[in-house]
């Protein structure tokens, strides 16, 4: 798939910038939320930007690491229980967009499982969950394509149903294996440095993970980022890849979350590095390679809460944020308009 992705238009950089300084404040005194509203404006190019029909859409994927438990805690059912749990609305991120009014939406990428009578679920299935990267690439380039392409095409009709801002999360026991082994091969930083605990490994079942990964590294040797993402990814990884590739094409405003769609993310900017534009980072997760990653991208997020969830739980408590920065461009009043005397010269 090719991805139309235009830098950000600095046009209106002069504007946009002049009305925020003419706010009732003193200059740079709202801090990030001058610097987020300057984004916006600039990935809507206009001094007025709003936020319409914010959305988060988790994608969900087993992976066939997992099914041996060498590098997760958690047995690879829980995948298909959490998606039951986030459609009778039971997780943390539906308490978040329902706090915050933000539409969810839940999409089968690849769990090994059918689910039958499912209502409000998305059913892009691919496969149930890709193949074990010790043995063989993960999935094939034609189902890497595939998913690119649904998941594109699964933020074209959120765009369409008025969307303009929005953040994805994920679900799928061991995505953490395979988020380490994409943040080693497109920042080059060794895979030991990028495996973490995931779910909750610790002590010895650590160790297992890094030994275990650092042979999957070892054995693959892909020579592009599709070739890389199809080696190691996962159906969710994937389709988020190409959701922040249509998102950015569509001049969305892109709210990124933790470690794993940060993996995503890491393949999407090596595809096209323009899509980098139109993101906004939530938060650093607690996963120990997250750091690492921001620090590659260079990029510093809204929120330090140590977190390490997923399912977009940071997108969804940042968002806030990033409303309050849209807000105060548009409803704070100027020195102006106030009638307040704006310095002393």
């Amino acid at each position: 798939m090719e991805f139309d992705i235009s830098p950000l238009d600095t046009s209106l950089k002069g504007n946009i910038q002049h009305k925020i300084n003419l706010k009732t404040k003193p200059i740079g005194s709202l801090g990030k939320l001058e610097k987020i509203a300057l984004q916006i404006g600039l990935i809507q190019n206009t001094i007025h930007p709003k936020l319409q029909q914010p959305t988060i859409l988790v994608f969900a994927g087993d992976h066939g690491i997992a099914e041996k438990g060498e590098v997760n805690p958690y047995p690879q059912i829980v995948t298909q229980q959490m998606v039951y749990n986030f459609l009778n609305g039971g997780a943390a991120i539906n308490s978040f967009c329902s706090q915050h009014n933000i539409h969810l939406e839940i999409i089968d990428a690849g769990v090994n499982r059918d689910f039958i009578h499912a209502d409000g679920l998305i059913d892009a299935k691919i496969a149930y969950g890709t193949k074990n990267y010790e043995v063989e690439p993960a999935m094939s380039i034609d189902q890497c394509n595939a998913s690119l392409q649904k998941g594109a095409h699964i933020v074209s009709e959120t765009y369409k149903n008025g969307c303009n801002v929005i953040g994805f999360g994920e679900m799928g026991i061991g995505n953490s294996s395979a988020a380490a082994l994409l943040m080693a091969y497109f920042t080059k930083i060794p895979i030991t440095e990028c495996v973490g605990a995931g779910t909750g490994a610790q002590g010895e079942a650590i160790k297992r993970k890094r030994r275990v990964l650092a042979n999957v590294f070892e054995k693959h040797n892909p020579k592009t980022p599709k070739e890389a993402l199809a080696t190691f990814g996962g159906f969710e990884i994937a389709m988020i890849t190409g959701a922040i590739l249509k998102a950015a094409e569509l001049k969305m405003t892109i709210i990124i979350d933790g470690f794993i769609v940060t993996a995503a993310l890491l393949v999407a900017h090596a595809i096209n590095r323009n899509v980098i534009d139109y993101c906004i980072f939530a938060h650093t997760s607690g996963e120990q390679g997250h750091q690492k990653m921001l620090k590659f991208l260079n990029k510093t997020p809204i929120l330090s809460l140590g977190m390490r969830l997923g399912e977009g739980t940071g997108a969804a408590i940042a968002y806030p944020i990033v409303a309050s920065a849209v807000a105060f461009i548009n409803h704070m009043a100027s020195f102006d308009e106030a009638e307040i005397t704006k310095t002393n010269t």
